[in-house]
């Protein structure tokens, strides 16, 4: 047998990256089901589609188009591909809606990268101790500031009323109206379901004051671990991520808590006080004639603020702007940690 011979033909060339042909043209998905992110792990978002009962998850990853479009707790979002929440299924987000509120911080206050902590909730409950550890208002002052920035309404929760009195705790803060719920660890926290009912909130609060114990008397089946405080005051993280929990298995519009992680320190890099300001309807047309640059603290540091304008007019209380203003300082204070 004469050995065979080759030519062009049997030459098989792979084309390059470059060479293949591309288009802008993307699916748009009309047949997307929506749903709500309640969990994130390692580049998976777990979501319950509109409609489900909150125990029907569906695992999803981020599809190419989105780049690093970054996903959170609370995100409504559109999904593709298998959404049947069976074992071993993957679906595919498509599309993340526009967010009616964000709750975002940074690492401290000279850090630009800010972090996304929950997207879309309607309240943040501060939860605080009052004893073990003792209450920090400047915490409290730094939460508000987040709360209002994002468009969250505050809510203020004083935890542990079996070890020391609430009577003076929120006195600072009684002029921006800021809703106070009190809890004990020998009573159901009935109040603080009341508010919850029919909502999505986010709990936020530094380690050991007690809000994984709330969220297990809240939701049985969350499972939330629980620390012990350690001897110097301070406690320990207890849970590690945010994750939205029912407050009803079996209906969605029961209402839903984000529980989020205990925290260690709360920039403010991404804040400006008039965005703290505009939260207020009776406080926010004032500040349009406030000059550039104004962090509405009064004189000396602000002498040509129009919130004092505002108030010689008698368009707002004194005290009110006074409470407002302590709640400002966090913003030019050292970076808030325990």
């Amino acid at each position: 047998m004469s050995p065979r011979e080759y030519d062009e033909s049997d030459v098989r060339v792979r084309p390059g990256r470059g060479t293949r042909p591309r288009t802008k043209r993307r699916p748009d998905h009309a047949d997307a089901a929506p749903a709500m992110v309640v969990a994130v792990d390692r580049g998976r978002w777990t979501c319950v589609p509109d409609g489900a009962a909150p125990s029907q998850h569906v695992v999803a990853m981020r599809a190419r188009e989105l780049g690093r479009t970054p996903i959170v707790v609370g995100d409504q979002v559109d999904l593709v591909g298998d959404v049947s929440g069976e074992p071993g299924a993957l679906a595919r987000i498509v599309r993340v809606a526009e967010r009616s509120s964000v709750l975002r911080r940074t690492a401290d206050d000279d850090d630009p990268y800010e972090r996304l902590v929950v997207a879309n909730a309607e309240q943040l409950i501060i939860v605080v101790a009052l004893a073990s550890p003792q209450p920090s208002v400047g915490f409290v002052d730094r939460a508000l500031v987040a709360a209002y920035a994002g468009g969250l309404t505050p809510v203020l929760c004083l935890t542990k009323a079996d070890l020391a009195p609430a009577e003076s705790v929120a006195e600072p803060w009684a002029e921006l109206d800021l809703p106070v719920l009190v809890t004990r660890h020998d009573q159901p926290p009935s109040a603080l379901r009341s508010v919850l009912d029919g909502r999505v909130s986010a709990m936020l609060g530094h380690s050991g004051v007690g809000k994984s114990t709330l969220v297990n008397a809240l939701v049985p089946d969350a499972f939330r671990a629980v620390g012990v405080v350690s001897g110097v005051g301070k406690g320990r993280h207890t849970s590690s991520s945010a994750v939205a929990l029912p407050l009803d298995p079996s209906s969605a519009e029961a209402g839903w808590i984000v529980d989020t992680p205990g925290v260690r320190s709360f920039g403010l890099a991404h804040v400006s006080a008039t965005d703290v300001v505009t939260a207020f309807a009776d406080l926010a047309s004032a500040v349009d004639d406030c000059p550039r640059g104004c962090g509405h603290l009064g004189p000396p540091t602000d002498p040509e603020c129009e919130l004092d304008q505002l108030v010689a007019r008698g368009g707002v209380s004194p005290g009110r702007l006074t409470a407002l203003r302590r709640v400002l300082v966090a913003l030019s204070a050292p970076s808030w940690s325990v």
